[in-house]
């Protein structure tokens, strides 16, 4: 696969409507040409202290950021007809659907690839486990700040590239 955009989502509770950062990388011809970094204000706007201790964001960091549909009015030209590829698509998707509903806006119809499930195929128990970080480490890619959307989203290409 050598055009697609990578997608990482990070929410602030367990609620798939609360995103509260977004990364994006896009791929053209296997080079990486764009990325993007946003912070989201959740809804519902909390943030559960296992989240923040996931990824160090809270309320704070969100406060005066934009609702979803403001963020996503700059993440959509970017993505024009690409297809997403997430590690672990399942919630990446889920939240990305869950804000579209929760937001009454019109599902584009995107297409999803899933680089955990890809990773599980190709490297199968030849590592310890399929978490991003390890699959990332073993594509020659070492993930430095897990759970930090963009960095995740990096990585995430990284593997689509090697994998996929």
């Amino acid at each position: 696969m050598t055009d697609f955009a990578a997608i990482d989502f990070e929410t602030a509770n367990r609620e798939r409507t609360s995103v509260c950062s977004v990364g994006v990388v896009v791929v053209r011809e296997g080079r990486i040409v764009d990325t993007l970094y946003r912070l989201v204000r959740p809804s519902p706007d909390y943030y559960s202290r296992f989240c923040t201790a996931v990824h160090g964001l809270t309320a704070s960091d969100t406060a005066s950021s934009p609702r979803f549909p403001e963020v996503w009015s700059e993440v959509a030209p970017r993505l024009s007809d690409l297809p997403l590829v997430a590690h672990n698509a399942p919630f990446d998707e889920g939240c990305l659907r869950a804000c579209f509903d929760y937001y009454g806006m019109e599902w584009p119809g995107y297409l999803f690839y899933c680089t955990c499930r890809a990773a599980r195929r190709y490297f199968g128990r030849r590592l310890p486990d399929h978490r991003l970080p390890t699959v990332s480490a073993a594509c020659g890619y070492p993930l430095e700040a897990h759970h930090h959307a963009l960095a995740d989203a990096e990585a995430c290409a990284r593997i689509a590239l090697r994998i996929l």
